[in-house]
């Protein structure tokens, strides 16, 4: 599991933002697979289409981050701040971990709860 100083990520967000905005000629396709980003603060930021698989995001903050085709299988999102996520679908968070304690819209919590209640309760491992 690889962690990140803030300056790291940091310097990964802007690369990957500049890919998004010049449809992957420049920058770098942000790569955050397996990372360990426990409470890192991430709201705001534009991951779409970035490689989450794996990665530890429990009690990050997401609020407001562009998650729009962005890999997220067995991510943990264990008391991670989701609300007015763009571009999330019920089927990235099919793929993840866990959703415990996790803060997600009203709705989207509707839609986990109705199809993959098991996401929301607590894993072994916690």
């Amino acid at each position: 599991m690889s962690s990140f100083t803030a300056d790291q990520l940091s310097r990964i967000l802007e690369e990957h933002k500049r890919w998004c905005d010049t449809d992957g000629y420049e920058g770098k396709k942000a790569d955050l697979s397996g990372a360990s980003l426990y409470k890192a603060d991430l709201s705001g930021a534009n991951l779409s289409c970035a490689e989450l698989d794996g990665a530890v995001l429990r009690g990050a903050c997401l609020e407001g981050a562009n998650l729009s085709g962005a890999n997220l299988s067995y991510a943990s999102l264990s008391g991670a701040n989701l609300i007015r996520i763009r571009g999330l679908t019920i089927e990235q968070l099919s793929s993840v971990d866990t959703l415990y304690e996790a803060k997600l819209d009203p709705e989207l919590k509707k839609q986990v709860r109705e199809k993959y209640p098991h996401l929301l309760e607590k894993p072994e491992y916690l």
